[in-house]
C-alpha cells in the first residue's frame, strides 16, 4: 500500500494511492462508514496504518477504483507530516562492493546524529542556502517511518514495529563539519536542510528491500548510485541498535544513509531516485 500526502488549500490531508489517482482518507471513510484520521501522522501515531492496510489488502484496492480521485498530475504534494518527534540519521554507511562489505569490523557501530524538525521540507520546496557558511551537500536516502513505540526491540522484530518507507535527502554544511567533528549537529541543522517525501510506501510493497537502489541526483544525472545490500547497517540493525539507546515513537524518521553527497548550489535541482519510489525533488535558492 501507498498512502501520500496533498495540499488541499492550507490542508495537507492524506489519500490512499490507487490506479486512477489519490483517493482522500475523507472520501473512504464516507463510502465505507469509516472513522479512520485524514492526516497522515495522526493515522500512524493513533494506531490506524494497520487497520487501513488490512482493509485495503481484503478488497479495498479494487474499491479505490469507484471512488472519486485526484489525477496524479494534478497533485500538489507536501511531506509525509511536519513535526515527527525524532528525525534520526546515519552517515557513512554504504560501501562500494560485496568485498568491501565482508571486510568491514563487525566492532563498528553507526555513525548517528539527529535533526530538528525546523529543517523539514517537502517535494518541491526550496532548498535555502544559509549566508555565509561556505559549502552545502546534498545526499539522497532511504527513511525508515517508525509505526509504534517500541524500546530494546530485536531485528527480528523490526518489522512489526515500521509503518514503511519514505525517500529522503539529507543537507549538510559541510564546512562546518570540516572544521571540527563535533560540528556535525550544528552542519545538520539549518532550516529547510531534511526533505521528507510525500509518500509512504508500506513494506509488503518493497519484498526485496536489500535489492533496492538509492541514487543522489542533481540537475536530472544521477551521481551517485548504490543498493541497500552494501549498508553496513542494515534497517533492521538500524531500528533495533537505535532503539537501544530511545524509545522509538510512531512517526519517527530514521534515515539510513546515502551512496555519496553533491554538492549544491544557487539553480541546481537535487533529486532522492530509489526503485520504487516516486523521484523527490527539490529546487535550491540562496
Amino acid at each position: 500500500m501507498r498512502i501520500s500526502t496533498v495540499k488541499l488549500e492550507e490542508y495537507e490531508l492524506a489519500a490512499l494511492n490507487g490506479d486512477a489517482g489519490l483517493v482522500l482518507m475523507d472520501t473512504i471513510n464516507k463510502a465505507e462508514g469509516k472513522t479512520w484520521h485524514t492526516e497522515l501522522f495522526d493515522i500512524i501515531r493513533l494506531g490506524e496504518l494497520d487497520d487501513i492496510t488490512e482493509w485495503y489488502e481484503s478488497g479495498g484496492k479494487k474499491k479505490l477504483a469507484d471512488f472519486p480521485a485526484l489525477p496524479y498530475g494534478e497533485a500538489e504534494y507536501g511531506p509525509l507530516y511536519r513535526n515527527p518527534r525524532k528525525i534520526w540519521g546515519i552517515g557513512m554507511n554504504y560501501v562500494k562492493s560485496e568485498d568491501e562489505l565482508a571486510a568491514a569490523d563487525p566492532a563498528d557501530e553507526p555513525v548517528s546524529f539527529m535533526k530538528p524538525d525546523t529543517t523539514l521540507i517537502g517535494p518541491l520546496d526550496a532548498i535555502r542556502i544559509p549566508a555565509g557558511v561556505g559549502t552545502i551537500t546534498a545526499e539522497a536516502e532511504l527513511g525508515i517511518v517508525i509505526g509504534k513505540a517500541c524500546k530494546n526491540i530485536t531485528e527480528v522484530d523490526y518489522g512489526d514495529v515500521i509503518a514503511g518507507y519514505v525517500a529522503t535527502i539529507d543537507v549538510t554544511a559541510s564546512d562546518i563539519h570540516a572544521r571540527n567533528q563535533r560540528f556535525l549537529t550544528r552542519a545538520k541543522s539549518f532550516d529547510t536542510f531534511f526533505s521528507l517525501g510525500s509518500t509512504l510506501v508500506t513494506k509488503e510493497e518493497l519484498p526485496d528491500l536489500l535489492g533496492v537502489h538509492v541514487g543522489t541526483a542533481l540537475n536530472g544525472e544521477v551521481v551517485h548510485r548504490n543498493k541497500l545490500f552494501n549498508m553496513k547497517f542494515r534497517p533492521d540493525y538500524a531500528v533495533s541498535f537505535h532503539s537501544k539507546v530511545m524509545t522509538l515513537l510512531p512517526g519517527d524518521i530514521i534515515m539510513t544513509g546515502t551512496p555519496g553527497a553533491v554538492v549544491i548550489r544557487d539553480g541546481d535541482i537535487v533529486e532522492c531516485r530509489m526503485d520504487g519510489f516516486e523521484p523527490l525533488h527539490n529546487p535550491v535558492r540562496e
